[in-house]
């Protein structure tokens, strides 16, 4: 992928980007092999997240209330996006027709349109509004199973399954032996009723 000059001098531009180092890369703009995503948008100068869509990556920017510019790929990533769309806290471009002036327009518009930042907030907002925080309830499950000895009340009933019910064989074997016995007496019949019709042919022509 080429780099593209967001034009943007007044912003720092981080980008994840393997590979070498463009020669046209600008001076507001530093790129990493890696980069630890959740601790940069929970940075207090984060202003925008440009992303491909990623459910990881859509609920990190949700946590920390980042509107996003969202350039989905494939799978569920134009899903993700839409929803974001839909709730007003991102704009989504089109990877296959995407210029620069495009990206350059939707980065200025999520982060000069405040009601971009005021739905990311909303969201986020809600995603925060829980009984106790998650870390708590990890730890209560953890503890629960170990006051309860493995809690084996709580075991998935597929660990009582043999291996070949767990994946499924004995019904495939079921399924396989119908569709055989169907197509068999579908053959036979065809068979009969060819003998059938050559018998009578055979009288006409006597």
């Amino acid at each position: 992928m080429h780099y593209i000059d967001l034009n943007l001098p007044l912003l720092k531009v981080l980008w994840r980007y393997k590979g070498k180092k463009p020669e046209t890369l600008g001076s507001n703009t530093r790129i990493y092999d890696w980069i630890p995503q959740n601790d940069l948008l929970g940075h207090p100068l984060a202003k925008a997240f440009i992303t491909h869509g990623g459910t990881n990556g859509v609920y990190e920017a949700i946590y920390h209330g980042i509107p996003m510019v969202g350039i989905p790929m494939f799978a569920d990533q134009h899903d993700n996006v839409a929803r974001m769309k839909a709730k007003g806290a991102a704009v989504v471009l089109d990877f296959s027709t995407l210029k620069m002036q495009d990206l350059v327009d939707a980065v200025n518009t999520v982060i000069n349109n405040s009601t971009y930042k005021e739905n990311a907030l909303r969201l986020s907002r809600i995603h925060h509004d829980q009984p106790i925080k998650p870390l708590d309830r990890a730890v209560f499950w953890i503890e629960f199973v170990m006051r309860h000895k493995g809690a084996k009340h709580l075991r998935p009933a597929a660990h009582n399954l043999t291996w070949y019910q767990y994946h499924c064989l004995d019904v495939l074997a079921f399924l396989l032996t119908c569709a055989a016995i169907a197509v068999f007496i579908l053959v036979k019949c065809c068979a009969f009723c060819c003998r059938r019709c050559g018998r009578i042919a055979k009288r006409k022509t006597d």
